[in-house]
């Protein structure tokens, strides 16, 4: 457990049993660490909501996080990749009602059954390799018919293998591998088996797993079966009797033609069809262009993915797209809630008809958008096309956008610091996930309070992705003759020359940041009769010492932290500076929102569009016929990709 890892040496626990094939192995690890808040209504009322949540969700993994600090709950749960729905199903099932019976007052637990495990702890320990627990589980019984030596050394070659496999990833996306040797001259066959939690590195699972290795010597040398698992992070098994499922091994290779076969085969049927379609539409609206039909043809064959929904069951889902169900209304189109039938509620985007760049929108958010998996990304459900229909379908988060509680001050005093410092810490790793753990660098050009959405328990969740551009890896910095963002949000360089990159999104993000501390918008400032515009006053603020009077009043009737919130105000100044290079990265973004004390940051410089009052500055404004030229124009969400 993470607990256990800060402050306890490594604990070994170790359990004999004797297994045949079939039989349901149970191991629990119970009461590893109490603490005093594991006793309060709220930690528990948050671990009830963890287990209601994570009582199998469809997937061989996932996890959750319920609560806010102090008395937040973590929790996943990992399936056996050899496992069916069926039995995952059933598995996760029994843990998590079994769970807290085993550990009533325990501050994190973990239990495991032959096919799956289940961990909740206080302590965020995702996508972390934790080795602070090693559960040793060895039959009783010797090998026999080879001499250990020997046996030992099929054992370490072949788990040795299976690690190798298992790091790498498999083709459902799993960290999971299994094989069968033998170890005798008689035919005697090993079965060994290895897994990690599919968000570790390919780097820490390799070295998780053969750290494993290791430990199995020294715990169980010459049994007929043993089994060490490193806390929850991976474990390692072998058996002399079939003890998993086979199941199908296909090579990357392999696979890479089957699903280019399937995309081809799947792309001409779009085609045929889309031609039908466009052949009858044509005889009966003749004005239609043919520049309109390609494009149509275009998009269709770009969509071909399995994601698609039918018009009518959209139609069904909105009350046929009622006003009484819209939801929100962008530059695009307008966004509606839905309730399937099975009672599943969505988000239904209903592009413009006849817009190019809706058109553009459609391509990118489905083709792009619909890889993207984070927590702090909204999800794509999928996409339906028909006729002049372009509907995008995502996931429901019913606590709208952002600047619908923070800038109301009826609803502000919902967010209290601690929200709003978790909000903060949201998007950021939402950002550093477009930024720096994909293939793809992604820039979102339009993050603002709008774009960001809450959920239930108020996590953030960046939304609205629109057109999208393919950069060459080479391209720290990009140019565009047409501008896409939001007044207020735009970097200088962006704003005034065009010119964009990673850091275009930083500077979007300390605007944010400070709109969050402050609970004012960007643009409000002059609005309401101040004499500063948002970075001027958090500038003056910062550069004066009086930073916790830029601070949202709301906030002085709860808790709250002065060294976090002199620390968001100093970040924030650090990542609008108008030298790009000079802004953080996300990745040290991140890093510095960790930090406790605002001492330890560098200093910033002043922003560009410091509003100066004091005679002798030599800073200058944005020219007004400039603003005034941009605060006409049209916001545009924007999207952009590079290749590393």
């Amino acid at each position: 457990m993470a607990d256990l890892h800060i402050f306890l040496p490594i604990v070994v626990f170790s359990f004999q049993f004797t297994i045949t094939s079939g039989q349901k192995l149970l191991f629990k690890l119970n009461c590893s660490n109490e603490s005093a808040h594991s006793q309060s209504y709220q930690y528990q009322h948050n671990l009830d909501g963890l287990l209601q949540r994570l009582n199998y969700t469809g997937k061989a993994f996932d996890n959750s996080t319920v609560g806010e600090s102090p008395y937040q709950v973590y929790g996943l749960y990992l399936c056996r990749g050899d496992a069916t729905d069926q039995i995952c199903r059933s598995c996760v099932h029994n843990a998590t009602s079994t769970i807290v019976k085993y550990c009533p007052s325990s501050a994190d637990a973990l239990i495991g059954y032959d096919y799956c495990l289940f961990r909740y702890s206080n302590v965020s320990f995702f996508g972390e390799l934790e080795s602070s627990l090693i559960i040793y589980l060895w039959n009783p019984e010797n090998i026999t018919g080879t001499s250990v030596g020997s046996f030992e050394q099929v054992v370490n070659e072949t788990i040795r293998e299976i690690a190798a496999e298992a790091a790498e990833g498999d083709w459902l996306g799993q960290k999971f591998a299994t094989k069968k040797t033998n170890y005798t001259a008689e035919n005697g066959t090993l079965y060994a088996l290895g897994q990690c939690l599919p968000d570790l590195s390919s780097a820490d699972c390799l070295s998780c797993l053969n750290s494993s290795v290791e430990y199995l010597f020294r715990c169980c040398g010459g049994k007929s079966g043993a089994w060490v698992l490193l806390s929850s992070s991976c474990n390692v098994r072998y058996e002399i009797y079939p003890f998993f499922r086979d199941r199908p091994r296909v090579k990357k290779e392999t696979l890479t033609v089957i699903l280019t076969g399937a995309t081809i085969a799947t792309v001409g049927f779009v085609l045929l069809f889309v031609v039908a379609i466009l052949y009858f539409r044509r005889r009966k609206a003749k004005n239609r262009t043919d520049a309109s039909h390609s494009k149509m043809v275009d998009i269709a064959s770009l969509v071909a993915m399995p994601l698609e929904y039918d018009l009518s069951t959209l139609q069904i889902a909105t009350d046929n797209f009622s006003d009484k169900n819209k939801i929100g209304k962008g530059g695009f189109g307008v966004v509606y809630k839905g309730i399937l039938e099975n009672g599943d509620e969505i988000a239904v985007k209903r592009l413009s008809c006849g817009s190019d760049q809706g058109v553009e929108e459609f391509k990118n958010e489905v083709v792009l958008v619909a890889k993207l998996q984070h927590k702090n990304l909204v999800r794509m459900l999928g996409f339906c096309l028909a006729g002049e229909e372009k509907l995008l379908v995502y996931e429901f988060v019913p606590y709208k956008s952002l600047d619908y509680i923070l800038f109301d001050p009826d609803k502000q005093t919902q967010l209290n610091w601690a929200t709003r410092h978790k909000i903060i810490v949201g998007i950021a790793r939402g950002l550093l996930y477009l930024h720096e753990e994909l293939r793809l660098k992604i820039i979102h050009r339009d993050l603002k309070a709008a774009n960001i959405l809450l959920d239930l328990d108020m996590n953030p969740k960046i939304s609205d992705f629109g057109t999208a551009r393919l950069v060459g890896m080479d391209q720290s910095m990009n140019e565009t003759q047409q501008k896409a963002g939001t007044l207020g949000y735009m970097a200088p360089e962006y704003l005034l020359h065009g010119k964009f990159s990673v850091k275009s999104d930083i500077y979007s993000f300390g605007v944010l940041m400070l709109e969050i501390v402050c609970g004012k918008k960007v643009r409000s400032f002059q609005q309401l009769g101040y004499d500063d515009d948002l970075l001027s006053s958090a500038w003056k603020h910062w550069r004066d010492g009086t930073a916790l009077e830029f601070m949202d009043s709301s906030l002085t009737h709860s808790w709250y932290s002065s060294d976090q919130i002199m620390c968001c105000i100093q970040l924030g100044l650090l990542c609008v500076q108008h030298d790009f290079k000079k802004r953080p990265t996300m990745a040290s973004v991140h890093q510095m929102l960790n930090i406790s004390s605002a001492d330890v940051l560098p200093a910033p410089q002043q922003p560009t569009f410091f509003t100066n009052n004091d005679a002798n500055s030599s800073s200058s404004s944005t020219p007004k016929k400039l603003m005034s030229e941009l605060s006409t124009s049209k916001s545009v969400l924007s999207l952009t990709v590079e290749y590393r």
